[in-house]
């Protein structure tokens, strides 16, 4: 999809892309200040492999402020973005044959990385009508004896799936029968957050069930809450003899996450918030604006997320029509290779994230072009019989 849409590009195609799955906004200038000043001291060396103690006080700052959660720095380690931090803690705990519970649609590395480990990834389809999350019920047939992990990430990539208290508790009761089980809590897009009435926060799994905090590895980091992808900081939070082993491979892969990320990722965090804020409402906006002009595409459906930045459009409408070159849709990466070659617009194959047929468009973009976007699908499937 990338090398066709790079191509199309090289053709001289305007192509507008909802593929990309990071913040369009500028990083706040109170961050880069801290970088640069960071630089100008001269914190260019290496720091401790698990981060500067000041940012890990930072984090376990932020995780009692924000998330009620009360952790030691010696239970936190920094990483180079929330994806290392996963890959580590899964690296330290899998056997060969152990298996990760993994609800789809989910990321596309989260198999990937269970494999990696000598992991087995169990999926586990959690449908549109559920909205696209797991209940307790489910999640007890899906444990066997080999189960090491359940990874939760909410609100979701790709479909933007949130959990409310009351399935959040119903799943943490689940967990309490089965000791030998991990979680762990993705909260990556934990501000991006359309779901609740003005006033109120997202109730954390640990908040509702403290007791599975020893044996729970909470995942964040920088990255979509400040616009700061490339700085490449993430976190863990987890029981201190799994973060010690974490701090023991990265010793030996990586080291430490630059130093000047880490200083930047503490003026985030201690800084104000007020930015935080105001994206998420931006990105209201253009959820509500998306899913208004998609809904009345004929073919296609989309259900509001709760969170996150991602629409995951429905498209079994699409599937069997033929495109005006004589060429059968017969599933959703063909709709998505049609849309870009005959809309000019790029988005992903829900295959990719696990279920099938559907289509996940990032509205990390400008309004203008959400809109434009919108309008060129509509043209291109009104060509199809």
């Amino acid at each position: 999809m990338s090398e066709r849409a790079a191509q199309l590009r090289k053709e001289g195609r305007s192509i507008i892309s909802f593929a990309l799955g990071e913040p369009d906004f500028d990083t706040p200038a109170l961050v880069n200040l801290a970088a640069i000043a960071a630089i100008e001291q001269g914190q260019t060396r290496y720091t401790a492999t698990a981060g500067t103690p000041a940012l890990r006080q930072a984090i376990v700052d932020k995780l009692l402020r924000e998330n009620g959660l009360v952790y030691a720095t010696n239970e936190i380690i920094v990483t180079c973005g929330a994806k290392h931090a996963i890959f580590n803690a899964l690296a330290v705990t899998l056997n060969p044959g152990d298996e990760v519970i993994v609800p789809a649609p989910y990321w596309v590395s989260y198999p990937d990385m269970a494999i990696a480990c000598d992991g087995v990834p169990v999926i586990l389809s959690c449908d549109e009508a559920s909205g696209f999350t797991i209940d307790a019920v489910e999640l007890e047939r899906a444990i066997t004896p080999r189960t090491k992990w359940l990874i939760l990430n909410a609100p979701s990539n790709p479909t933007g799936a949130t959990y409310s208290v009351e399935q959040l508790r119903a799943l943490a009761q689940v967990l309490m029968r089965h000791p030998q089980v991990l979680l762990m809590m993705d909260d990556i897009y934990e501000h991006i957050r359309f779901d609740l009435t003005p006033g109120h926060i997202a109730h954390h799994i640990l908040q509702i069930e403290p007791a599975l905090q020893d044996r729970t590895v909470v995942i964040n980091g920088v990255s979509k809450t400040y616009a700061m992808t490339g700085w490449r900081i993430g976190y863990a939070a987890a029981p201190k003899d799994i973060v010690q082993a974490m701090d023991v491979l990265q010793s030996q892969s990586t080291s430490n996450a630059s130093s000047i990320s880490q200083a930047a990722a503490m003026a985030a965090l201690n800084g104000p918030q007020d930015v935080v804020r105001q994206w998420a409402q931006v990105y209201q906006e253009r959820i509500d604006a998306a899913v208004l002009a998609l809904s009345a595409i004929p073919g296609l459906s989309v259900r509001r997320p709760g969170g996150a930045f991602y629409l995951f459009v429905n498209c079994k409408g699409l599937i069997g029509r033929r495109t005006t070159r004589g060429q059968t849709l017969n599933s959703d990466t063909d709709v998505a290779l049609f849309l870009l070659e005959f809309a000019g617009v790029a988005v992903l194959a829900g295959s990719a994230f696990g279920l099938s047929p559907y289509l996940r468009l990032s509205i990390a973009t400008e309004m203008k072009l959400i809109l434009a976007g919108c309008s060129q699908i509509a043209d291109a499937v009104s060509t199809l019989t």
